[in-house]
């Protein structure tokens, strides 16, 4: 998803300028492209600290970690604005820049998972699936 709203934030920046009913259709298609990767990742986040045997029974730290998580999240939900109003006067297309390279450092950011998650996919391919289990949801 973060691949596809790199070239949607440039469609944006060209095309959504032309009509009302334009701009309207890319926000949807940014908002869905940028909330889907930030609901999978606190949810899968949350999910995967729940199973983890060092929080194993202690809900006060587990409710710690995850609302960490969340108000990372809300941290750069609020700079994000912040940045934008800042760097608008010098010109639109400059906070299309920030948000695109904004998008790129995510990417940087998860790539080093999609490789350790793809290294597991493939080792399960060649395994059983009870195998397959313990990789990714180790007891």
């Amino acid at each position: 998803m973060p691949l596809l709203l790199f070239s949607q934030l440039f469609l944006y920046n060209y095309v959504g300028q032309q009509s009302f009913g334009s701009s309207v259709v890319m926000l949807i298609i940014c908002g869905a492209l940028v909330n889907g990767p930030y609901a999978l990742i606190t949810t899968a986040v949350s999910a995967d600290l729940g199973t983890h045997k060092s929080l194993r029974g202690n809900s006060k730290a587990l409710a710690t970690v995850a609302a960490i998580i969340d108000g990372t999240g809300s941290l750069g939900a609020a700079l994000g604005p912040l940045l934008a109003g800042l760097i608008s006067p010098t010109g639109w297309n400059n906070v299309f820049y920030m948000l695109i390279s904004a998008d790129v450092l995510a990417c940087v950011f998860l790539s080093r998972l999609v490789y350790k998650e793809i290294q597991v996919w493939r080792g399960c391919v060649n395994r059983n699936s009870s195998s397959c289990l313990a990789l990714t949801h180790p007891r």
